[in-house]
């Protein structure tokens, strides 16, 4: 299962930690059972203590030279007893001084003793938050994965297939080898209609390890190339003396550039074209470690490299001096696993929410992970859109997906959103239907004809549900801000109120929406206008 050894991976490490709890537990109870000893024989110390000042003092007035030489009776007696009581006193200071050292030795441990204390008590409780909140992540997104796998399972192949040509149809890049992103903030574009409800992802596929604006956002905060690689990947070591390495570069790019030739991995890698070089050198840095090891691993696995986003994106010129600058700092550097690169996958905008890679394709690697990639806890969208590292992508967060007139927006009428609350009740009374429930603007993939809305009104009132016209709001009441999913919706109108599984939700509003307009992601909010 996909979160199986992350799973296995997190409880050990949990249990490493308590276990070093427990040994510094047992070494505070050994600091303590020192402290009462020492506390019992300063007792017996200060008693001595206590004698030899009372002597000190009484020695004090009789060591007092004059009253010693007169005392005496010679000169050479004098000397002596003066030498002997000075020899006494300075015995009394020294074993007065050792004390009061001993007093103020104890006092010390015994405060630092109450810190620790203190500090363990507080560590304690947070690893054991930490514990309860990683096994209920990493059970959440178990049993979203089985969830939504059984969801895919019900979708027919021509279903899913539709849904996959409809996402590519909005050609959005995999990473930023191809270009500045464009994204449009369509809350600020007006359809000119009123209401009008649009549905916002947060981020774009595939979302699989790096995430290269949450690079730009950890550099930003002051973050090295290797810390901001730590952060987007697991169980791997960072491994040098790739330089020798080489690469077949077979293919065309974006741009019509063609390939067929073997460059030396460090050449190849002065030519890819993956990141703005004007980011920081840290984000350049971890672009350029994952690169050369995407690029070795895929050498490794297929014997040539595609010159573009299939792979990752290479061009005939040689890239700008920073990033030829983070090239020469990392030469030879990779991510490896049991001595093998492994594949550092990267995209542009994962939307504060990482992937594993078993969430998007058909193989789990053990060094990709779900995650929220935000600078601490969320627990609101307002939270997501302030700490998430990315929040800076123009696709952070936007509506995909537009029709040539409403402002060339995404927006959608009440009467279409109402339209797919009606195909869901619909799907939901009668599977047999859904092959009819595709979009009517466009063909219909399975051969049939694609109900109308109002066809779709008619069949639900003909089973006695009661359709609607329009809806009056659209709202999200569930989201699970552990994983980065919403869970739930709740939609009301002229027939009611009716609320929907998330996932369902975005699928069905995928195959019925008009035009490209759709839900690109598990994590989706709405705005109205």
């Amino acid at each position: 299962k996909p979160h199986a050894d992350a799973l296995r991976k997190m409880e050990a490490d949990i249990l490493a930690f308590q276990n070093r709890i427990k040994l510094i537990e047992s070494e505070l109870i050994k600091k303590a059972a020192a402290i009462v000893s020492g506390e019992k024989e300063l007792i017996g110390l200060l008693d001595v203590a206590g004698r030899r000042i009372r002597q000190f003092y009484m020695r004090s007035t009789k060591s007092n030279p004059v009253f010693i030489f007169l005392s005496s009776t010679n000169v050479g007696s004098a000397l002596r007893s003066y030498g002997y009581q000075q020899a006494i006193t300075n015995e009394d200071k020294k074993v007065i001084t050792q004390t009061a050292l001993l007093v103020k030795d104890l006092e010390d441990k015994k405060k630092a003793l109450e810190g620790e204390k203190t500090t363990l008590a507080s560590m304690k409780e947070d690893v054991d938050r930490r514990a309860v909140s990683i096994r209920k992540l990493v059970g959440d997104a178990s049993a979203y994965q089985t969830k939504l796998s059984g969801f895919i399972a019900s979708l027919s192949s021509q279903q899913q297939a539709f849904l996959g040509a409809k996402l590519s149809s909005l050609n959005l890049p995999t990473s930023l080898g191809a270009g500045p992103l464009y994204c449009t903030d369509d809350r600020k574009l007006d359809p000119g209609f009123s209401p009008g409800f649009a549905f916002f992802t947060f981020g774009i596929p595939h979302r699989v390890g790096m995430n290269q604006y949450g690079a730009l956002g950890r550099a930003n905060s002051g973050k090295g190339a290797e810390d901001i690689l730590r952060a987007y990947f697991n169980d791997f070591e960072f491994v040098s003396g790739k330089e020798g390495e080489t690469i077949f570069v077979k293919g065309t790019n974006e741009f019509g550039q063609s390939f067929n030739e073997s460059m030396n991995i460090e050449e190849y890698m002065k030519h890819v074209h993956e990141m703005p070089t004007s980011w920081p050198q840290s984000a350049l840095q971890a672009q350029a470690i994952a690169a050369r090891s995407y690029g070795l691993a895929i050498q490794k696995a297929k014997g040539y490299v595609l010159p573009s986003q299939s792979d990752q994106v290479v061009k005939k010129e040689t890239n700008a001096q920073s990033w030829i600058d983070a090239v020469n700092t990392t030469r030879g550097k990779i991510m490896a696993q049991g001595g093998n690169p492994i594949k550092a996958w990267f995209s542009s905008t994962d939307g504060g929410y990482t992937y594993n890679s078993g969430d998007v394709w058909t193989t789990t690697t053990s060094y990709t992970k779900r995650m929220r990639d935000a600078d601490g806890e969320v627990n609101s969208f307002s939270d997501l859109m302030a700490k998430a590292y990315d929040r800076d992508s123009p696709c952070f967060y936007a509506a995909q997906g537009w029709r040539s007139n409403y402002g060339k927006s995404a927006w959608l009428k009440s009467e279409e959103v109402a339209d797919i609350v009606n195909v869901i009740l619909l799907a939901r009374s009668d599977s047999s239907v859904r092959p009819h429930l595709y979009q009517p603007d466009k063909p219909n993939p399975e051969g049939t004809d694609s109900w109308s809305a109002d066809r779709v009104k008619q069949e639900l009132r003909n089973k006695s549900i009661t359709p609607l016209n329009n809806v009056s709001s659209v709202s999200v009441t569930g989201v699970d801000f552990g994983v980065g999913r919403t869970t739930q919706i709740n939609i009301s109108g002229d027939g009611g109120s009716v609320s929907f599984d998330g996932d369902e939700f975005r699928n069905y509003f995928n195959i019925r929406a008009p035009a490209n307009i759709q839900i690109v992601g598990p994590l989706f909010n709405i705005e109205r206008k």
